[in-house]
């Protein structure tokens, strides 16, 4: 087998799968006939075909408008077999960061702190090795303008204030203010803030400021993402259409992605939000004032308020939002501020490849427009398959020249030295590169993860590294192997 050959030949597959994806991005409408009013029975079709469609185990959602109840449901199953309601606890990832904003805006409205403030002001013993950080301020950790990084490798932590300290070897990526640059390392840092100021531990301050006035009695923080909690079973990955039950990947992320709650009460939160601040009892959580602040572009930043994405101009109807995605659940968040209307749809799934919450959430904001959703073609199961189908090749390859080394090493025993390692190159650096994502990468900056974390990412892809890496290691070996003997033969 000629292995560089292969390797330019699979290399012009995959650019051709890849270029032909977005062909099949076609939309497929569903015969679910919007009228007004909403109707709920057209968002149970809506949704229950799309979990079908693309393999999802489950959903859960729920629907408000002008601060009360439209709707709330689950759809499917959990990974202990038992049906998803609205009240199933689903982990949401960064949608967590809209209420740790939310308790820093509650400390502005009580006079506690400044937007302007600088932060060290309040946390003198956070010290990024950086002379700028001392002009870093509340309003530009809260809108991601601060400069500060967004870490690609989070180890768990004992507590927030351990966590935080991490912080304290970096240097900031631009100028305070300058920049967007999303990073759960400003929320990290408010968390603690609040910690700080109110001189209550922050998953406390959630639980007595935020959560209990507003009847979320089934919400709660953790310290680590993958922290456990009772009655929270394991979140799926998606591969090949399917889906795996996994564990979570365990990682520090209070204050930026470790809320835990359901369908339910963030319908709770979401009538809040869409009723000037207040909750179902009239309790003002939260001056209206702030609250527009929080869904307002900022300097620097045109697309992110305080813990609120703002969508793009071509985006109709123009919403608020933020998503959330952790390596087994996946949420969105909208508010529709022209209809009053909004949207929560948490999966107990995570898929690398395609926002499936944020498309659901998107068909049933059709919906409340009095349109019919649409249904795409299920992109992220065809980009799986595609992989599979190079994986099946290449792995018919390598066991073709793996029967074939011998043949191969025999034409080149001729070969100085130098001449024969240079030929092993094409599937050596491969072997090597991937050898290292899946066992050194994981053990970089002491965190928990593992091997298996890694496949948990993106299985589709992972299955298809591990086959090139076997195939790479044992072509290597052979061929080495019988040059080896063919040598020893040649000199006796």
């Amino acid at each position: 087998m000629k292995t560089l050959f292969n390797t330019k030949k699979l290399s012009f597959i995959l650019l051709l799968i890849i270029l032909l994806t977005p062909m099949f991005h076609l939309p497929f409408s569903v015969s679910v006939q919007a009228a007004q009013p909403f109707k709920t029975e057209d968002v149970d079709k809506f949704v229950t075909n799309y979990i079908e469609r693309n393999g999802l185990p489950g959903a859960s959602i729920v629907v408000v408008k002008d601060g009360k109840l439209v709707y709330e449901k689950g759809y499917g199953h959990d990974s202990e077999g038992k049906p998803i309601t609205e009240k199933s606890l689903m982990r949401i990832g960064s949608v967590s960061k809209s209420f740790t904003a939310f308790a820093v805006l509650q400390l502005v409205d009580e006079g506690e702190v400044q937007l302007d403030d600088p932060v060290i002001k309040y946390l003198p013993e956070v010290k990024l090795d950086d002379s700028r950080w001392k002009e870093v301020t509340i309003r530009q950790l809260l809108s991601h303008t601060s400069g500060i990084l967004n870490p690609t490798i989070v180890p768990p932590a004992s507590n927030l204030k351990a966590g935080v300290e991490r912080l304290n070897d970096w240097k900031l990526q631009s100028n305070p203010g300058e920049k967007y640059y999303y990073s759960n390392g400003n929320y990290w840092v408010l968390a603690l803030l609040v910690e700080r100021v109110s001189g209550i531990e922050f998953s406390q301050y959630l639980k007595q400021k935020v959560f209990s006035p507003l009847g979320m009695n089934d919400s709660l923080t953790t310290v680590n993402s993958g922290d456990f909690v009772k009655g929270l079973p394991k979140g799926y990955v998606t591969a090949y259409g399917a889906a795996m039950p996994w564990t979570e990947l365990e990682a520090m992320n209070m204050g930026a992605g470790s809320i835990i709650s359901t369908a339910s009460d963030m319908g709770k939160w979401l009538s809040m939000h869409t009723n000037k601040g207040k909750s179902g009892t009239g309790e003002q959580l939260l001056s209206k004032k702030l609250l527009e602040e929080s869904y307002s572009p900022q300097l620097g930043n045109k697309k992110y308020g305080f813990g609120w994405e703002l969508s793009l101009p071509n985006v109709k109807p123009a919403r608020i939002s933020h998503s959330g995605v952790v390596s087994t659940y996946q949420t969105q968040q909208d508010i529709i501020p022209s209809s009053g209307y909004a949207v929560a749809v948490l999966l107990n799934s995570f898929t690398p490849t395609f926002e499936h919450a944020y498309e659901i959430s998107s068909g049933i904001i059709q919906m409340t427009e009095g349109q019919e959703p649409v249904l795409k073609a299920p992109i992220s199961k065809i980009i799986d398959l595609s992989l599979g189908v190079i994986t099946l090749i290449y792995l018919i390859l390598g066991i073709r020249g793996i029967l074939r080394s011998k043949k191969w090493s025999e034409k080149r025993k001729q070969h100085p030295t130098w001449r024969f390692i240079l030929r092993l190159i094409p599937q050596l650096v491969p072997t090597l590169l991937i050898g290292w994502l899946f066992f050194i990468v994981p053990t970089l900056q002491n965190n928990s993860s593992t091997t298996i974390d890694a496949f948990g990412l993106y299985p589709a892809a992972m299955f298809l590294l591990a086959i090139v890496f076997i195939i790479g290691l044992v072509l290597t070996i052979l061929r080495i192997y019988y040059q080896i003997t063919l040598n020893k033969g040649k000199r006796l």
